[in-house]
C-alpha cells in the first residue's frame, strides 16, 4: 500500500531554524526528469499550492506535488548534518538505485 512521504521531527525542527513558516513559505520536495540517475529532487522554500499535499508538524509546513507524490510513496523526509554540510535528505524505498550526491535517483 502505498503511504503519503513523512517528515521526521529533526527536519521539522529545522524548518523551524530558518523560520520559513514566518515567512508563509513550506518545504517542497518535488521529483523531476533528469539527473545522473534518471530522477532528482527538488528540494526549495516555496508556498504552498492548491494542489500540494501538506505534512504538518512543529507549526512548519512540506508539501508534496500531486506529480511528484507517486514517486515518494513511504518515502521518509529527513535533516542531516554530516562533515560534508547539513542537508535535506530523503529515504526513498521506491528508487532502486541513486547517485553520490544524493539527489538523483532511478526507479
Amino acid at each position: 500500500m502505498n503511504l503519503p512521504p513523512t517528515v521526521t521531527p529533526r527536519a521539522f525542527e529545522r524548518l523551524s531554524e530558518i523560520g520559513a513558516a514566518d515567512e508563509g513559505k513550506a518545504l517542497r520536495v518535488a521529483v523531476e526528469g533528469g539527473g545522473c540517475s534518471g530522477f532528482q529532487y527538488e528540494i526549495v522554500l516555496d508556498a504552498p499550492k492548491e494542489d500540494d499535499l501538506i505534512l504538518e508538524g512543529s507549526g512548519q509546513k512540506v508539501v508534496v506535488d500531486s506529480v511528484s507524490l507517486p514517486f515518494l510513496a513511504n518515502a521518509v523526509i529527513d535533516f542531516t548534518e554530516e562533515l560534508i554540510g547539513a542537508r535535506f535528505v530523503i529515504e526513498n524505498p521506491n528508487a532502486t538505485s541513486s547517485c553520490g550526491c544524493g539527489t538523483s535517483f532511478s526507479m
